[in-house]
This record gives C-alpha cells, structure tokens and sequence, in this order.
C-alpha cells in the first residue's frame, strides 16, 4: 500500500503507472487558491452534473490560501461539496475510490488527497421482480447497485436497529458487499460467523452470489441450500425482522439471507394478504406438488415395471395397452422425457427473447406430439412427466433441486421399485435434517420441533397472533 506522493506531478505519474494510461481516468488540472491541483475521476462513474455544481464550480473560485493543508483545511471547514468526503492517503484507496465514482482532489506539496461522493453510473432502474410474482404485495425488486438496495431496506425498516456494514472483496473486482441484521434480533455468534466465512473468501473477483455462497455454508455434502436468496426487499426485511443477516453484492440483483429454513421454499408474500384458511390451503397445495415433482416419475415407473398388482384391472389395462409397442423400459422413456423438457427449458433460457415462440412450437407441436405418434414415449408416461414438470414450477426456489431429486428417485424406482424409492427417501431426510447454517438447522421448526414457530409454516395463523408472536430464530438455534 504505497503512500500519496506530495509532488502533484509526480503523484499525476504514479496514478498513469498504476492505470496503464487508461482512457477512462480523466485528469484535470488546474490552480485555485494560488496552489496547483487537480481532479481525478473515472468517465462514465460520476454524474457531470453533481460534479460540475457541487464540485467544479465550489472549488475553481476559492480565495488565495498559504499551503496545502490551509486549502484542504479551507474545503473541509467552509464547503460542504458533497456529503461523503473520505480522506485519501495511499494510491491503493484513491484507485478503488476513484472507480467506485468519486471523485478524488490532489493538491500540490500534500500527501494526502479529498475524496468526493458524486456517483453516477448508469444502471437498471427498479423493476418487478422476475422470478418472484405476487399480487398484492409490492411490485419492487433489488437492482445491481448496491447503494440502491440498501436505500430500499432503509425504506421499509426506519429503525436505528438496521445495520448495514459496508465493505470490499475481491482482489481485483474490489466489489461492495454490505452485511445486513438487526442488532437487536440476531444472534451475534451467526454475525460472528459470517464475518469468519468472509475473512476466509479469497477471490479475484465477485460476480455473483455463487462466489460467497459456497463460503456460508458447511463443506460437507448437502442437497439442499442452507443460504436463501431473494430479489424483493419486502421479503428480505420480513427475515431481517427474525433475527437473520443478509449480504448485498453490487452488480447482483439478488440478496443472500442466513440461515435458511426449508419452509420459507413453500411461502410467498400472497399468503399474508389472504385469510389463514385460503393461505393453509396453497401451502398445503405447495408442499403436495413438491412430492408430486419429485416422486411421481419415479412411483409411476416403479408401479409399472414391479409393482403391477397396485393397479386395479381397468387402470393395468389401459397401461397395457399404452406400453405395448414402445420399444424402451418405462425408465428410459421417463428419462428420455424428462432429460427433454430439461434441453428445452434451457434453450428458452438461453435463446434470444423473440425467437422464444420458436421454443414452444417446437417442444409442443413437433417434438411431444411425434414422440407420441411414433410410439417412442406412451401417453400416460408423457402425461405423468408433464404433471411433475408443472410441480416442480410451483416451487420455484428449489427448482435445481426438485430436477436432481425427480432423476434420482426415477433411476432408483426402475432399478429397484418402491424399495428403492423408500431407501432413497431415507437417505435424502437423513441429509436435509442433518443440514445446517452456524448452529441453525435447515429444517426447523419442524426438525427439532418447535411450536413456536409451527403457525407460520404448513398453516399460517391470524395476522394478529401472528403480528405480536415475536418470533426470531435464534429459537431454533442448537444447543
């Protein structure tokens, strides 16, 4: 970390050496107050405006001082210029500041620099959230900058307990990542802990919420996720308020909560602006499509490659007759499907937008229809590969998952029925009830059992209980 030089120019040379002679450092050099300077900012990172009236026009007019630090001393004291004004001493901060869209004051004969808060850079604007629709809850989601997201949460929770820490990672993205908590609700060994998980990321740069999320949780193989993540601030302050921290990445439009339960997977924002017994009955539905995604494939072909005395004679009939002429195993025909749909949904994903009808047409028309025509894939199996696939999309949060899971179970029920599926199932809740984040569990409050926290998970009580439980999850930490 190599200290300012006092002499303007040579300090003028190091930042050139340092930047390569980028093109987007802008360097302007003038004299005001009798003492030579210069002003230092990064093109397309500042606002021109702010910083030709807030910064510009303020300095270039400053009556005649004796050294330096009387000019510095003179800016501080008698000018406000902007409200974010950091004292810059080594090249290393000018740098990281300088391309974070301040703007950065050198004076000749000083070691020292001012620095300017006048960020401008061009981003999204707030939009509605992609992946998280709801209906009558806010139609506001995260954005790529991290300043915006935070002013978001600030928002929504207008209390002097909202902590937001914020800080740099990343040997060369030098990326801001601000940790959030309520310090009156969270548990200070998971604040600890987070802080120790971050001291140990060692990367170059941090481009998404995969870089850091891998460091939060436990190294020890897991199916499930023990981090969350969200793009609505609502959402993310409604777990702030239990007792959970948060990182926002800038450039991501995504925040990573600690810990994560299982059953948040199963809520959404509607199910609190609905009676109890309507929200009961779609979370109900949630949990029901989530096993209907995952083992229906599986069940299905285990039943009909072992276990055909299940099926009562008109049903075995009909099966019968669809599985006749294909000419592959009910697992492969299952496999073959669903590897399908799983080719299809990622060339949606990745294809430009316009050609997405493209996608449809040929999935839909040419594709499902000809693989039925053909004999290849049976009707009935077709159908129960649809109606898993529908399942998997009412959890979205744990779509990776539920596509792992729905192979697996299917190679275990062709392999060896429902005595595999059982096995498997075994071995799949062993692992999500012996997953956890810092002490807490993935599976609470089912796993241990708390019944403090059992009205807001398959059921959801009255919003006055609900509103006045103060429930945090420092309930469910182990101990």
């Amino acid at each position: 970390m190599d200290s300012l030089l006092p002499g303007l120019k040579s300090s003028i040379e190091a930042v050139k050496k340092m930047t390569g002679g980028s093109s987007d450092i802008l360097i302007n050099e003038f004299s005001t107050g009798g003492i030579s300077c210069a002003l230092l900012c990064c093109e397309g990172m500042t606002s021109a405006q702010t910083l030709a009236e807030l910064v510009l026009m303020p300095v270039t007019g400053l009556p005649p001082q004796g050294s330096p630090r009387e000019l510095f001393g003179y800016i501080r004291r008698e000018l406000l210029l902007s409200t974010d004004r950091p004292v810059i001493s080594d090249y290393d901060t000018l740098l990281r500041l300088l391309y974070s869209g301040f703007a950065v004051l050198m004076a000749d004969g000083s070691d020292t620099a001012l620095g300017f808060g006048v960020q401008g850079a061009q981003s999204r604007g707030i939009q509605e959230p992609s992946g998280e629709g709801n209906i009558m809850g806010s139609h506001e989601g995260f954005t790529e900058t991290v300043r915006t997201n935070m002013s978001m949460l600030r928002r929504r929770l207008k209390s002097p307990e909202l902590v937001m820490e914020l800080f740099t990672k990343g040997e060369r993205s030098n990326t801001d990542i601000c940790l959030c908590y309520m310090k009156d609700r969270v548990p200070q060994e998971l604040i600890d802990g987070i802080r120790s998980s971050l001291d140990e990321l060692e990367a170059e740069s941090i481009l998404s919420t995969g870089y850091i999320r891998p460091f939060l949780e436990k190294k020890s193989f897991g199916l499930f996720s023990s981090t969350g993540t969200t793009e609505r601030p609502d959402v993310l302050c409604s777990r702030l308020t239990e007792g959970r921290a948060a990182l926002l990445i800038d450039g991501v439009p995504f925040a990573v909560t600690v810990p994560k339960l299982l059953c948040e997977s199963f809520q959404s924002l509607d199910d609190y602006a609905f009676k109890p017994v309507y929200a009961a009955l779609i979370r109900t539905m949630r949990y029901g499509m989530f096993l209907v995604a995952v083992l229906l494939p599986a069940v299905y072909a285990a039943i009909v490659m072992y276990h055909k005395e299940l099926l009562n004679s008109t049903l075995f009939m009909l099966l019968v007759e669809a599985e006749k002429n294909a000419p592959l195993s009910v697992m492969t025909e299952s496999l073959i499907a669903l590897l399908m749909y799983e080719a299809l949904r990622e060339a949606g994903v990745r294809m430009p937008k316009p050609a997405g009808g493209a996608v449809s047409i040929i999935s839909g028309l040419i594709i499902g229809d000809a693989a039925v025509q053909s004999g290849l894939v049976s009707t009935p199996l077709l159908t129960v590969s649809a109606l898993s696939v529908l399942g998997g999309l009412v959890v979205p949060e744990l779509d990776s998952e539920v596509t792992v899971l729905r192979l697996a179970f299917l190679i275990s029920g062709g392999i060896a029925g429902l005595f595999g599926i059982s096995v498997l199932a075994c071995i799949v809740l062993v692992n999500i009830c012996s997953e956890e984040t810092y002490g807490f569990p993935l599976t609470a409050p089912l796993s241990p059992f708390r019944l403090s926290g059992m009205g807001d998970t398959i059921v959801r009580v009255g919003m006055r209980r609900l509103l006045h439980r103060g429930f945090t999850v420092e309930e469910y930490h182990e101990d």
